[in-house]
């Protein structure tokens, strides 16, 4: 239900403990956090490594190994970190992405073309960078150090450097730098993995395509997938080729889709069962339930995603960022071709890379094709683009040892944080822009994906506010839904504040969890045929505990309506087929909980307080003043 979604300022506080843990919870799914977190890791690695760089060597140095006897997997605790759990993070990228794929903008897939081809070129400018720098030089064969994004690093230092860019940056990003992580990986795999052996390599193709055939037909265990996992894992281990890629490839195979209402009521009805026997049984068929209403993608990601940002990538930077920071090595990396290409290629290459593929594909497209932000975000893309933190230094690690390893750690971190200084930049120069031009500099020209399937009727739906509203904001709602109770207010005040705003009401009674809710919205329908929908649209939204027939006949009374008329109408429930109609529509736009608010269309994805809508309903504004 998107009653469990909904914003913490609308939620009653049942307790002290869960007020306590509500702002850490909120904590652990900001991109900012995670970046805090990483920045903590790498300073700790560089102050260990600082003061005691034989300690930091020997630790992870240490071999740990799985397995018995002969039959084991023996690896030093860097292999492990780099090797093993970093499989993990490339999984969530790869959540991540198919996500975007199936329910964010690139579903359309003509929105696709874009990011994939800025992502090549946000590599191929970089690449040729740093081959221009360290041409006729051994070092060369380290080109790949210089051509990828590390997309956690880079979107949670956006978090913090851009907050201004627009959300939809994010997806953009992401679909670019996914791009260039598996063309990374495919780098790895074909240049930078030592020598390759046949059989295990045809092993793992093997499992592989095991893997496609349980996924084809329609097995959900999470347990067949996680020993297919592993043993692919394995099989490219004992190949020679970096068993990274395993993650990205799994992560991308994993549907992600709303939950249905079906599969909600369904849900809600185990839950019923098992609250009036509570036995054993019965509490793990509601919890299997209620697991079926999620898609694999989303369950997979609260699953892993706190763990990869807060535990599996900072543990990454310490056990690789910790280098000797003396004045020889920086004399050194700062003279080198080696420090200045990685440098070079990430802080000026990437931006170009990606803003100039998008540009020229913008022309040759004659617009058709376009970025989902204005050129200034497309800029700031670009820009934090330039921070290569995990997979230069896994690439760096693999192609260089002794002194040009430390050159080239100089050259990640100090891109990394040029990159972050520059996005910054241009963030404070976009504010600085006339309101209409930074608008058009942040959002653009691009159409956003309408999300909502059946279009207002003004002559249909019940409206409230300027017929010839600039902003329209539609609401699926349930009368006994206390979020929906909640947001009402924020509606009304947004109404009574900003005359270029419209409301539209649309009925998802969630009758498995509201027993009354299909009985208010024919109420609401019968005062519609005698014109006080709205009247007594408010009313059941702040009375209600007093759903019933008696309390909805002296609410009908009080109204001034035609009593026996409005007593007429819900016995011959007049409000019926609309209600139906309404469902359905909810259906086709893959609405499932009770509030969802479409602004403009478009899906609204955060909370619905005032300060979020406000934000939502201003985005949507400067978007439909800007002309062409």
């Amino acid at each position: 239900m998107n009653e469990s979604r909904g914003s913490g300022t609308q939620q009653t506080e049942r307790s002290r403990w869960a007020a306590l843990h509500r702002p850490l919870r909120r904590f652990l799914r900001t991109e900012t956090g995670s970046a805090a977190m990483l920045l903590a890791a790498t300073l700790a690695a560089l102050v260990w490594a600082n003061l005691d760089s034989g300690s930091y060597e020997r630790v992870w140095a240490t071999r740990l190994f799985v397995g018995i006897s002969d039959a084991r997997i023996s690896l030093d605790l860097h292999e492990w970190v780099n090797s093993g759990l970093m499989t993990f993070f490339f999984f969530v990228v790869g959540l991540e992405a198919r996500r975007e794929f199936d329910m964010g903008d690139l579903r359309e897939r003509r929105r696709v073309t874009l990011p994939v081809l800025a992502g090549i070129g946000g590599m191929a400018v970089p690449v040729g960078i740093y081959l221009a720098f360290n041409a006729g030089h051994s070092t060369a064969q380290g080109w790949g150090t210089a051509m990828s994004t590390d997309t956690a690093f880079a979107l949670g230092m956006l978090a913090l450097v851009g907050p201004r860019f627009p959300r939809r940056l994010r997806a953009f990003m992401l679909t670019f730098t996914v791009v260039d992580d598996v063309i990374a990986l495919l780098v790895i795999a074909l240049v930078y993995s030592e020598e390759v052996a046949r059989g295990p390599l045809l092993t793992a193709v093997g499992i592989f395509a095991a893997v496609l055939l349980v996924r084809t037909a329609g097995v959900s265990s999470g347990v067949v997938y996680a020993v297919l996992g592993a043993a692919l894992w394995v099989a490219m281990l004992e190949s020679g080729v970096d068993p990274v890629t395993t993650g990205l490839a799994l992560g991308l195979l994993t549907y992600a889709y709303p939950a249905s209402r079906g599969d909600l009521e369904r849900a809600s009805g185990l839950f019923r069962l098992f609250r009036e026997q509570p036995t054993g049984e019965l509490a793990r068929t509601a919890r299997v339930g209620l697991r079926a209403a999620i898609s694999p993608n989303e369950r997979l990601q609260n699953l892993f995603h706190p763990w990869t940002s807060y535990v599996i990538v900072p543990l990454f930077a310490l056990a690789n960022v910790g280098v000797p920071l003396t004045e020889e090595l920086l004399t050194r990396a700062f003279t080198s071709p080696l420090t200045y290409g990685i440098l070079c290629g990430f802080v000026l290459g990437k931006p170009v890379g990606v803003v100039g593929v998008s540009w020229l594909v913008t022309r040759l497209s004659h617009g058709r094709l376009r970025p989902p932000v204005g050129w200034a975000a497309a800029a700031g893309g670009g820009t934090i683009a330039g921070i290569g933190f995990t997979v230069s230094l896994l690439i760096a690690g693999l192609a260089f040892h002794g002194e040009e390893l430390e050159e080239a750690k100089i050259g990640v971190l100090s891109a990394a944080l040029c990159a972050s200084a520059l996005t910054w930049g241009l963030s404070r120069a976009t504010a600085l822009l006339p309101h209409r031009l930074r608008g058009r500099a942040l959002l653009g020209l691009s159409e956003p994906v309408v999300d909502l399937a059946s279009v207002v009727d003004g002559d249909r739906d019940h409206v409230r506010g300027a017929e010839e509203a600039v902003v329209t904001i539609l609401e699926y709602g349930d009368y006994e839904c206390p979020y929906c109770s909640g947001a009402d207010p924020v509606v009304r005040e947004l109404l009574g504040s900003h005359e270029d705003v419209r409301h539209v009401w649309r009925h998802l009674p969630l009758t498995d969890v509201h027993p009354n809710a299909q009985l208010g919205a024919e109420a609401a329908e019968a005062a519609a045929a005698q014109g006080a929908f709205w009247e007594m649209h408010e009313w059941l939204l702040s009375h209600q505990e007093q759903l019933n027939v008696p309390d909805l006949v002296r609410q009908a009374q009080a109204l001034g309506l035609d009593v026996e008329r409005f007593r007429e109408d819900l016995r011959e429930r007049i409000g019926q087929d609309r209600i139906l109609q309404d469902l359905d529509s909810a259906d086709e736009s893959g609405v499932s909980g009770t509030p969802t608010f479409f602004i403009n269309g478009r899906r609204h994805q955060g909370g619905y307080d005032m300060d979020s809508l406000y934000k939502a309903v201003k985005a949507a504004r400067v978007r439909a003043h800007m002309g062409p």
